[in-house]
């Protein structure tokens, strides 16, 4: 089955390029979200600031330290059942679960115990060897980052 155009996501990151499928069935109001900031351009140069080993690379913060989010409001949570297994995106967030805005992360192995506290709203259906080539840490030194991230319907365009 080809992917939809308007439910996939190309980002191209220092350590190459990234695909994700886009997940509205599970996460409408987040998978807008991301296509929203994707369209203003809003990941393009934000860099990869928690990046653990086994566990995640997390994205998304315009100060680069996982303090800040975009001008838009935080989202209502739209937790579900699907796994957090490798090559899911989902969404990050601060204690309350409303908190979630512009940061994500994408799981490099099993986390299943943040299911149905985080929001997936995706996987990576392509390039999962480069989000494993992102440089980890917690912060970051000299970290990777998106150079640009954008939804393929409009790339095509």
């Amino acid at each position: 089955m080809a992917a939809d155009p308007e439910n996939t996501i190309i980002m191209e990151t220092t350590k190459g390029r990234i695909v994700i499928e886009l997940r509205p069935d599970l996460a409408p109001k987040h998978v807008e979200r991301i296509k929203q900031l994707a369209r203003e351009k809003f990941y393009d140069g934000i860099v990869f600031h928690r990046v653990i080993d086994g566990f995640m690379a997390q994205v998304g913060c315009p100060h680069g330290t996982g303090t800040g989010g975009s001008k838009h409001p935080n989202l209502p949570a739209e937790f579900n059942a699907e796994p957090h297994v490798r090559g899911i995106c989902s969404m990050a967030r601060a204690q309350s679960p409303n908190s979630a805005n512009s940061q994500f992360f994408i799981v490099f192995d099993d986390a299943r115990f943040l299911d149905k506290q985080y929001t997936v709203w995706g996987k990576v259906t392509e390039g999962m060897e480069n989000v494993d080539k992102i440089k980890r840490g917690e912060p970051v030194r000299d970290p990777d980052s998106i150079v640009t991230m954008r939804v393929a319907a409009d790339a095509a365009a």
